[in-house]
């Protein structure tokens, strides 16, 4: 169906793949423990709205150029590395409110707490995703060895194990950023707690954007 052999064997390498820890998942547990599970939840749209630019990406075609051009893996790799190092420096020296201080007097609470910016961490997720070639090249690496060379339209069939792969994704991004919030929340009560939190976030980020400077093709 689709020009896609064991489509079973596929969605179980992709649930194995997506329990592997990996720089998504780092991602989204930080966001979850850090700014809690309304930040975990639009970091994980924004992550798995990355898989499907990937998916469009290879079906199309686009990622062989990642894969044949070195300097066109050395760029995006350059700005997704900085991307997450700009996130990780942004939130170690911004002077951060608390989210939740849910000790403080409540005239004090109003004035101190803010607002996630939810369409801003779904951005971030998008961009922290979609600028990690590794993704693109794992995808062009994997899904050819389940669909048949002979089918005439693989562009479909990239469709729908890239489809496949975002939504198994996500359930188990979903789990993660509620799991990762919940066990922090009384934790991100304390404002001290949260604004510490916060920074260990940042240090995760830049540290992040270290490892994907020294991915190779």
């Amino acid at each position: 169906m689709f020009g896609i052999e064991n489509y079973l064997g596929f969605v179980m390498a992709a649930i194995l793949l997506n329990l592997t820890p990996g720089t998504d998942s780092m991602y989204i547990i930080t966001r979850s423990m850090s700014q809690g599970q309304t930040a975990g939840f639009y970091s994980v749209l924004g992550i798995t709205s990355g898989i499907l630019v990937h998916t469009l990406l290879a079906a199309f075609g686009l990622s062989v150029l990642l894969a044949s051009s070195p300097l066109a893996f050395t760029l995006v790799k350059y700005i997704g590395a900085s991307y997450l190092c700009y996130l990780g420096f942004k939130m170690l020296t911004s002077k951060q409110t608390p989210l939740l201080a849910s000790n403080l007097p409540d005239k004090e609470k109003m004035a101190s707490t803010r607002p996630l910016d939810r369409w801003q961490i779904y951005k971030q997720g998008v961009i922290t995703n979609t600028f990690n070639p590794k993704v693109a090249l794992f995808f062009l690496a994997f899904f050819p060895q389940f669909i048949d060379p002979s089918y005439a339209n693989s562009m479909l069939s990239f469709l729908v194990l890239g489809l496949t792969f975002a939504t198994t994704g996500f359930i188990w991004c979903l789990c993660l950023a509620l799991l990762a919030s919940k066990f922090s929340e009384n934790l991100r009560k304390n404002p001290t707690v949260e604004v510490i939190l916060n920074k260990i976030s940042g240090a995760v980020f830049i540290g992040l954007g270290i490892k994907l400077l020294t991915e190779k093709a």
